[in-house]
């Protein structure tokens, strides 16, 4: 095993993952690293082997760790980049702030973000995946990122720096997000609270939010601008062509696709990353032959399947 440089956070061997992910699956870190703050992660980077792969970690609410975990670094910002500030129309948050807890501040500041109340996941996450729901996406509200790159060299991005795609942004790979500035609209505090339980209420009506999932499995087959935003000259959904291939309810070991929403994957207890992903591809194979779409993973699989050595 490598020597890693030295740090004033925490670095842990072998560290098990399946506890940091919603799934509760997946093997191990070959280390994981939570850094004191920013200036320790660059200083981090800059000294670790190029050769060492890095993969940044957020809450593991979109993320299949395969069975034989994680080789190289795992970076999971901790408590010291969860701060959220006010200023304005503006709300910065550390990168591990979650989604919610970002709207909740920003709506108490009478600053409308309520489309990340029900987004799973940290706010680095949500600025990585382009995350979005009832109509808005962070590509509508980004003002800047604070990102340190792979070897170690802390940049600043504004919005136009940044190409936004459906689900998927053009970050640097291995740069690990630390903060992210947005802009929103201004709104009465006690109208968008109010707003944010009439989402809540009708996501708990819809999902499995009580069963062991990580969102939405497959990403719509419909056409979207390249900001993320949908077509609405298009109207597949996932689960209707999950549902019509035949696959509501369907399982493998404890993997199942949930009879309450079928694009939802869900652990019933006991299944493993194999069980999970090997599910979801049948899924996928079974759509593609009674439909010819093509569904694409929204799930983050990392990392190695069982028994690689």
């Amino acid at each position: 095993m490598a020597e890693l440089p030295e740090s004033r956070g925490r670095l842990m061997a072998g560290r098990a993952l399946s506890d940091l992910t919603w799934l509760r699956v997946g093997g191990p870190a070959e280390w994981l690293f939570q850094p004191a703050d920013a200036q320790d992660l660059a200083e981090f980077l800059t000294a670790l082997d190029p050769a060492i792969p890095v993969f940044p970690m957020g809450v593991g609410s979109n993320l299949i760790v395969r069975d034989g975990g994680i080789r190289g670094v795992v970076i999971k910002l901790g408590r010291p980049f969860m701060d959220i500030a006010v200023d304005g129309d503006r709300v910065t948050a550390g990168a591990a702030a979650l989604d919610a807890r970002v709207a909740k501040a920003a709506a108490e500041a009478g600053i409308d973000l309520t489309f990340l109340r029900t987004i799973p996941g940290s706010l680095g996450g949500a600025l990585r995946m382009n995350a979005g729901c009832y109509g808005s996406y962070v590509a509508d509200h980004v003002v800047a990122a604070e990102l340190v790159l792979r070897d170690g060299t802390p940049v600043m991005l504004g919005a136009d720096d940044i190409t936004f795609a459906y689900r998927q942004t053009d970050l640097p790979e291995g740069a690990i997000v630390t903060s992210v500035t947005l802009r929103g609209g201004a709104g009465d505090p006690v109208a968008l609270a109010a707003k944010m339980e009439d989402q809540l209420a009708k996501r708990d009506a819809t999902q499995p939010t009580k069963d062991l999932t990580a969102g939405s499995t497959f990403r719509n087959p419909a056409g979207f601008s390249s900001t993320g935003r949908a077509d609405d000259t298009h109207d597949l959904k996932a689960w209707k062509v999950i549902d019509q291939a035949g696959m509501r309810g369907a399982t493998r070991g404890g993997a199942q696709m949930s009879p309450m929403h079928s694009n939802f994957l869900v652990n019933t207890g006991g299944a493993t990353a194999a069980e999970l992903e090997g599910l979801g591809e049948e899924v996928r194979k079974r759509v593609y032959e009674t439909q010819g779409i093509d569904l694409e993973w929204e799930i983050m699989r990392v990392g190695e399947p069982a028994g690689t050595s």
